[in-house]
């Protein structure tokens, strides 16, 4: 099964006043994005949201549940494209902020460095992950928050699990293009499973 990243909503960050054109260079028009998908690797990160005890330790885990156009019900976690001339840091917060609600507070990681590179390639089998529309290149970071998180755009609720709950097979199974393994790999990154 093959995962639709979410497409960012060109319309999401601030507007500008009624009529006005949107002046964000970094946004492409759908036939740009379409043709641009067929020909170069897109880059995206992705956010694995977490809740921390008082020593750092991870005790939950934010799995997003998103209905795909079919009427399926899937889980996922936070993603998205970077812009042009947009720094990791900032795409990372966009797109919490985004996904995750502006009462979510997330604290980024200090590093641009993420704890693993996920490659989705549109057809199965390359990699442990797929996206039927592109070759993409996500970074990937865990990233505890503190606030409450309110689901915006396409996610329609956060479950929060225990790690062990999260990188179960059921909930793998939930998961599309390989998005399971990610959260695994997640997991492993910050001592959670050897």
């Amino acid at each position: 099964m093959s995962v639709r990243t979410p497409d960012p909503d060109p319309d999401w960050t601030p507007k500008p006043p009624e009529g006005a054109p949107n002046t964000n260079p970094g946004w492409l028009k759908d036939v740009e994005l379409a043709e641009i998908r067929r020909r170069l690797p897109i880059l995206y990160i992705e956010a694995v949201p977490v809740r921390v005890d008082g020593l750092g330790q991870v005790v939950e885990v934010g799995v997003l549940l998103r209905a795909r156009s079919t009427g399926e019900m899937t889980r996922t976690l936070v993603s998205g494209r970077v812009l042009y001339g947009e720094t990791l840091r900032d795409a990372l917060f966009r797109h919490l902020e985004k996904d995750l609600g502006p009462m979510a507070f997330p604290q980024l990681p200090v590093s641009p460095v993420p704890f693993t590179v996920a490659e989705y390639f549109p057809l199965p089998g390359i990699s442990a992950y797929t996206d039927d529309r592109q070759h993409a290149v996500s970074l990937a970071y865990v990233v505890p928050v503190t606030g409450t998180c309110d689901p915006r755009q396409d996610a329609l609720e956060i479950t929060w699990m225990t790690p062990a709950e999260a990188v179960s097979p059921g909930v793998s199974a939930e998961m599309e293009g390989g998005r399971g393994a990610l959260l695994r790999a997640a997991m492993a990154s910050v001592g959670l499973l050897y």
